[in-house]
């Protein structure tokens, strides 16, 4: 599954850097920008909790359904016509998504965004590393990693702002300005590539995985919401998932590579493997992380949707600094050792968020947000560097295409497993500290306590429940982050299995896979 590199020769870098970038800001963006209106769109579409949720399932769903075909699109019609397609189409979905007025109508322009958007992340990290030098890539991979990372961190911030001050449509509207600035950015700077159209389209493979992926994504979007394993809907998901992945493997396992929809050369390049683990784990932490703080402070101390976006906004300074600075390193320091500060400082992070109480202040949330965005930002850099070093560029959209499924794929686990996670510790802790409540407890001793707090009184029960549930959760949020802590050290191992390219090892593996 290969396409045509770009030529790095007579190209106006800047721009075609700047239009591609701002096309990746705004569909990374999305991907959390509308979470904190969904409350808002409920009212205004009529819709049930339940209901209103496939406004980011359809997203979701539909963008990891289509990012495997980016390297097919791009064999079939050339880097730049999927390019414009898909920032043209992101971008009136987007309009389609702030005039709808029915549930029905968004959902469809949400699945719409997620189609056309789903080329634009792992084809702008294809363009770059096509028009950029191997000395440059590393800078470049830092611009790329902003856009990818920065946006979902600021996501809710400015959709709470912009909920608040003109309405929930304008969280669909701003992308209308940004897209009209791309699209024309890309038209005039891009170059013309021409189609190979050298690989086959290799339809039981691609509705299979489509199948498979897609089952993925609805069950660990909804899972929770459907109680798991006790939802009919949920086994359904797990045995079309299932069934799907198995016939997928053998089907690639028996077509020839030049007629497969997955190109399995992929799986053999050891960098690139080690490469999607990494991201897998990245994904999982970062996004983990990023949807329990916003709603433990919400829901626990009292924060407004804008007043917890503005203080967990942070972070993607953090993200941006260390991009900043990594870009420079990489190519004179040794790759692994980046990710080893870069994962060591993220665990730090972590552990000071395992210390959180029901009494921290902002600053309390602000400077761990600010060293995991540092963390994960000289993570990000160097290990897309890494695995992508010794992948040919003809192989780059496919791989490209698979890194950010992957990275999808684990920030929709991660998501899904913390939230789980978070609300049967908070019943298990629940059912622990109601133990502690009778008259023996030394906490009642105390009157002005005994008074407000009164086991035998009815508000007394009802105002005990409500804190114990507070603490309880809390107590549930740590043992979260204490598991993110974990998955970060486990991964110190893999940086063994990483090799540093060396000079020239590029050019031998093209003059092998040609």
């Amino acid at each position: 599954m290969e396409s045509a590199a770009l030529p790095r020769e007579g190209l106006n870098r800047p721009l075609i850097t700047l239009s591609i970038m701002l096309a990746t800001i705004m569909q990374t963006l999305d991907s959390t920008i509308a979470n904190v209106a969904l409350p808002h769109m409920r009212g205004s579409l009529s819709a049930s909790l339940d209901q209103i949720g496939w406004v980011l399932t359809s997203y979701i769903v539909a963008a990891a359904i289509a990012t495997p075909l980016t390297g097919w699109l791009c064999d079939r019609f050339g880097q730049r016509h999927v390019f414009l397609a898909s920032v043209l189409g992101f971008t009136l979905a987007s309009m389609w998504c702030g005039i709808s007025t029915s549930l029905g109508e968004i959902v469809v322009a949400r699945a719409l965004q997620g189609v056309f958007g789903a080329a634009l992340v792992p084809l702008s990290q294809t363009v770059l590393l096509d028009i950029n030098p191997r000395e440059k890539q590393g800078s470049a991979m830092a611009l790329w990693g902003m856009g990818v990372m920065v946006g979902p961190i600021i996501g809710p911030t400015l959709g709470g702002w912009l909920t608040d001050t003109m309405g929930w449509r304008w969280v669909f509207f701003i992308n209308v300005p940004v897209g009209i600035i791309a699209f024309t950015g890309i038209w005039r700077s891009f170059p013309r590539d021409a189609a190979l159209r050298r690989m086959h389209f290799d339809m039981a493979g691609f509705i299979s995985l489509s199948l498979a992926v897609g089952a993925l994504q609805l069950f660990l979007d909804r899972g929770q919401q459907q109680n798991w394993f006790a939802s009919v809907e949920i086994w359904v998901e797990v045995y079309i998932a299932g069934l799907a992945s198995l016939y997928f493997l053998y089907h690639t396992w028996r077509t020839p590579v030049d007629r497969s929809f997955f190109d399995y050369r992929l799986i053999l390049n050891r960098n690139y493997v080690t490469g999607l683990l990494f991201i897998f784990i990245v994904g999982l932490v970062l996004f983990a992380s990023r949807a329990l703080i916003p709603t433990m402070l919400q829901d626990l101390m009292g924060y407004t949707a804008a007043a917890a976006g503005w203080v967990t906004a942070p972070s993607g300074l953090g993200t941006m600094f260390a991009m900043l600075i990594v870009g420079r390193l990489v190519g004179k320091v040794d790759l692994r050792l980046l990710l080893a500060i870069g994962f060591g400082i993220t665990a730090f992070s972590l552990w000071q968020m395992q210390g959180y109480s029901l009494v921290i202040g902002e600053g309390d949330v602000i400077w761990p947000g600010v060293w995991q965005g540092l963390g994960m930002g000289l993570v990000f850099v160097p290990l897309s560097t890494a695995t992508f070093a010794t992948l040919s560029p003809e192989m780059r959209a496919n791989g490209t295409a698979i890194y950010s499924l992957v990275r999808n794929v684990g920030s929709s686990i991660g998501i899904s497993l913390v939230e789980t996670l978070l609300t049967r510790n908070t019943q298990i802790s629940h059912a622990a500290l109601s133990t502690h409540i009778d008259d023996s407890n030394p906490a009642f001793q105390n009157p002005a306590v005994a008074s407000l707090y009164n086991p035998h009184d009815a508000m007394g029960q009802l105002l005990l429940n409500t804190e114990i549930t507070r603490q309880a959760t809390m107590i549930a949020y740590i043992d979260d982050f204490w598991l993110m802590l974990v998955m970060t050290l486990a991964v110190f191992p893999l940086l063994l299995i990483i090799r540093p390219p060396k000079r020239g090892e590029v050019v031998k593996q093209e003059m092998i896979v040609d």
